[in-house]
């Protein structure tokens, strides 16, 4: 009988220890949603605190395709800090780390080394971002969160989103604050270029 209470002892705290990380997931996850949903309705206009490079290809891509700035360069700094070369052991390439072959065909990217051209991939990134945010009826945290994990795997309504694509989502919000200057004590000269900062 000993053995069983400690058993039922062991289950009731594993099922607890759930519990709380559950709501600690939905709670970050709501909090995310709020953060991503303010910056969209206030922020998502303002212009980066620095000089990036690729500047030119984050420019033009998102007049192009409606994508803010800010947003491109957060998730671009996030993936593989502006490096054009970068390759993930997920078979993601370049500066927004487009996966191959799947997602850079669907983006009608059908050669690899493109990837590896910075203003193609800048570009292809951020019609994927559109296609998301479209998608998901301008929900930015769920656009990342299924750029990160993939579309079929993150549900529309917003339920059951892996705590994974939650970490990604407040992973490039932060990566966004950056990119804004929301932390910085003084906001720099807009020319002050990225590699100048440390």
């Amino acid at each position: 009988m000993d053995n069983l209470r400690r058993v039922a002892i062991v289950v009731i705290g594993l099922v607890l220890t759930l519990l709380a990380l559950t709501a600690d997931a939905i709670t970050r996850h709501d909090e995310l949603n709020s953060s991503w949903r303010n910056y969209s309705s206030g922020q998502s206009a303002a212009g980066p605190a620095y000089k990036f490079p690729h500047a030119n290809c984050f420019q033009i891509a998102s007049l192009q395709h409606g994508v803010p700035e800010s947003l491109l360069l957060a998730v671009a700094r996030g993936e593989s800090d502006f490096n054009a070369t970068a390759r993930s052991k997920a078979n993601a390439h370049g500066v927004m780390q487009i996966q191959w072959p799947g997602t850079a065909k669907h983006l009608g990217v059908n050669r690899l080394s493109d990837l590896y051209d910075p203003c193609t991939n800048i570009d292809a990134g951020a019609r994927y971002l559109k296609e998301l945010i479209k998608s998901y009826d301008g929900n930015v945290h769920l656009a990342l969160a299924a750029y990160n994990y993939g579309p079929s795997r993150i549900s529309k309504s917003g339920t059951m989103i892996p705590n994974g694509a939650v970490w990604y989502s407040g992973y490039i919000y932060r990566h966004l604050n950056y990119v804004l200057g929301s932390n910085a004590k003084h906001r720099p000269a807009p020319d002050t270029l990225y590699s100048d900062i440390g």
